[in-house]
C-alpha cells in the first residue's frame, strides 16, 4: 500500500468519525424519556382493560370490553367523526392559507416583516387565551355580532357556537387563524431555498405565475409542506383546548372530539377505563396516519 493510499485512508476516515454522533450522547435524553414519559403511558395503559373508575382500589379486568364499547357507544363514534372533520378541515384550510400568506409576504414590499410578525404572532397565545378571546368575540352579543350590524350585514349574524351546524366549523376558523401564521413562517423557510436565477429565467422563457409555482417553487417547497401537513393533522387529531374552552363538546355533542370525550369519560363521569381505552385508540391512530402520511409525502417529495 503506498503512503499516498494510507495518509488518504486515514484522512477518510478521520472525516467518517466527525460525521458520525456516539450513541451515548443520546442516553441522558433517552433515559428522561423513558421514566418520564414512556413507563408512565405504559403503565396507565393497562387501566385500558379493567373497569376502573379513577378513585376506587378496585380495578377487574374486564379484557377488549371497553374497546368493544367504543364500537357500539353513539358519542364515541360522533367523536370521531367530529375529530377526523376537524383535522381535515383545519389541515386543507391552514395550508393554504398559510402557503398564499407566505408567497404574499416573500417580497420586497417596505413592510413585509411587520407583516411576518403580525401574522405569526397568533400563533404564540396559548390556545386557552385564544379559546377564551374568540368565545367573548363570538358571542351572541360579541364584538363580531355587533359589528356585522355596524356594516349593514345585520342578516349575517350567527349564534357561531351556539348553533350544532355551525359550531364545528367555527371552531376550524379559529384555529385557523392562530396557526396559519405558524404554516407561513414554515413556507417562509422553503421559499428562502428557491432559486431566484430560475425563477428569473423562467419569466423570460414566459412561464406564467401558476406554472412558476408549480413547476419551480412546489419541488422546492415539498419539505415544508411535509412538516406543515404533518404538524397540522396531528394537531387537528389531538385538539382539545379550543373546543372545550369554547363548547365544551356542546352544543349537545356537536363539537365532541376523541380528547374531550377523553376528559369527560375519564375525569366527569368517572369512567377511567373507558377514557383510557379511547385515548389508546386515539394514539395508534394518529401514530398509523401519521406514518402512512410521513410514507406518502416522501415518496411524492422523490418523485418531484
Amino acid at each position: 500500500m503506498t503512503p499516498h493510499r494510507t495518509a488518504r485512508d486515514r484522512a477518510t476516515r478521520s472525516k467518517s468519525r466527525g460525521r458520525s454522533v456516539p450513541w451515548y450522547f443520546l442516553l441522558p435524553a433517552a433515559v428522561f424519556y423513558l421514566f418520564v414519559v414512556a413507563w408512565p403511558s405504559l403503565q396507565g395503559a393497562r387501566y385500558a382493560f379493567t373497569d376502573w373508575d379513577g378513585l376506587s382500589q378496585r380495578q377487574d379486568f374486564v379484557g377488549l370490553d371497553q374497546f368493544g364499547r367504543l364500537l357500539d357507544d353513539p358519542a364515541a363514534t360522533g367523536a370521531i367523526t367530529h375529530t377526523l372533520l376537524l383535522a381535515v378541515g383545519i389541515t386543507v384550510i391552514q395550508n393554504l392559507v398559510g402557503l398564499l400568506l407566505a408567497l404574499g409576504v416573500h417580497t420586497h414590499i417596505k413592510s413585509r416583516n411587520i407583516l411576518r410578525v403580525l401574522l405569526f404572532a397568533p400563533a404564540i397565545i396559548t390556545p386557552v387565551a385564544t379559546g377564551y378571546l374568540w368565545q367573548y368575540l363570538l358571542a351572541p352579543d360579541g364584538a363580531v355580532n355587533r359589528l356585522l350590524d355596524g356594516v349593514g350585514l345585520d342578516s349575517w349574524r350567527q349564534n357561531w357556537l351556539g348553533e350544532p351546524d355551525l359550531a364545528l366549523w367555527t371552531v376550524v376558523g379559529v384555529v385557523v387563524w392562530q396557526f396559519s401564521g405558524y404554516s407561513m413562517v414554515i413556507f417562509l423557510a422553503g421559499l428562502q431555498g428557491v432559486p431566484q436565477d430560475v425563477i428569473e429565467a423562467s419569466k423570460i422563457d414566459g412561464a406564467g405565475a401558476f406554472r412558476r409555482f408549480w413547476y419551480i417553487v412546489r419541488p422546492a417547497l415539498a419539505p415544508a409542506i411535509t412538516i406543515n401537513l404533518m404538524l397540522s393533522i396531528i394537531g387537528g387529531l389531538k385538539l382539545f383546548d379550543q373546543v372545550w374552552v369554547m363548547t365544551q363538546g356542546g352544543p349537545g355533542n356537536a363539537t365532541d372530539t376523541m380528547s374531550t370525550l377523553i376528559y369527560k369519560n375519564a375525569f366527569q363521569f368517572n369512567d377511567f377505563g373507558y377514557g383510557i381505552a379511547m385515548a389508546l385508540v386515539l394514539t395508534v391512530f394518529v401514530a398509523l396516519l401519521s406514518g402512512a402520511q410521513y410514507r406518502l409525502l416522501g415518496r411524492q417529495k422523490g418523485a418531484s
